[in-house]
């Protein structure tokens, strides 16, 4: 079983990703347009650039020919702040994520909006990166939905054996979430642990819907009922 978890709300909160993501945006294009207000939600960083830098009226060749850029500033200064201001793992995560990688038949990876490297960063400031060794990555593609195919053929690679779409679990804690998980006909679990009730997670109809990871016993229970 691939069990393919996102970052932001589902295993860690805050941080300083959105003032490093600020930084970058002012450094390279003199602002960051209304990034006050604005929905980052389940959204890959590319998206979220181009979206912001188009709310701030620059042109769509002006903002691709700027990411390089805005990446490279972004993630030196992610780099530089988390080292003294790491994300905080939420409740029952660490004690799930060990439980998980001690069992031998569960593989864990990523699907996240984060570029690989912000991920790596994020989950590296509280021990946990070098228990995911595959991802689908905002840095592979613009597009949310695209990202679980590619995790999936990294997965393969990494373990030697072809995963479909049906073996995969995609756990987030946004609708975005269990939208792109349902695109590959993986199985999906929503946790209600960012910024969405319970109530807004049923909606979208995932496999299995939780309020947090705190009981260990439970959740991995409810995992591995997903895939035969």
């Amino acid at each position: 079983m691939l069990l393919l978890f996102d970052i932001d709300g589902t295993l860690t909160w805050g941080g300083p990703a959105k003032s490093a993501f600020q930084f970058g945006l002012e450094s390279v294009f003199g602002t960051a347009g209304p990034i006050d207000d604005h929905d980052f939600s389940g959204k890959t960083d590319p998206q979220l650039a181009r979206e912001l830098m188009t709310r701030a009226g620059r042109g769509d060749k002006e903002i691709s020919d700027g990411l390089e850029a805005l990446w490279e500033a972004y993630l030196g200064e992610l780099e530089r702040r988390i080292a003294v201001e790491p994300v905080t793992v939420l409740k029952g995560v660490a004690e799930l994520i060990r439980a998980l990688d001690d069992q031998g038949d569960v593989n864990l990876g990523l699907v996240t909006g984060n570029l690989e490297r912000g991920a790596r960063l994020k989950l590296g400031s509280v021990g946990l990166s070098d228990f995911f060794s595959v991802g689908g990555y905002g840095s592979d593609h613009e597009v949310r939905n695209e990202l679980p195919v590619v995790a999936l053929r990294r997965a393969g690679e990494h373990w030697g054996r072809q995963f479909l779409g049906p073996e995969a679990v995609v756990i987030g804690d946004t609708p975005r979430d269990v939208a792109c998980g349902k695109a590959v006909g993986a199985r999906t679990v929503a946790v209600a642990t960012g910024r969405f009730t319970r109530d807004q997670l049923a909606r979208t109809e995932p496999d299995l819907l939780l309020s947090d990871f705190s009981d260990t016993t439970e959740t991995i229970a409810g995992l591995t009922s997903l895939v035969p």
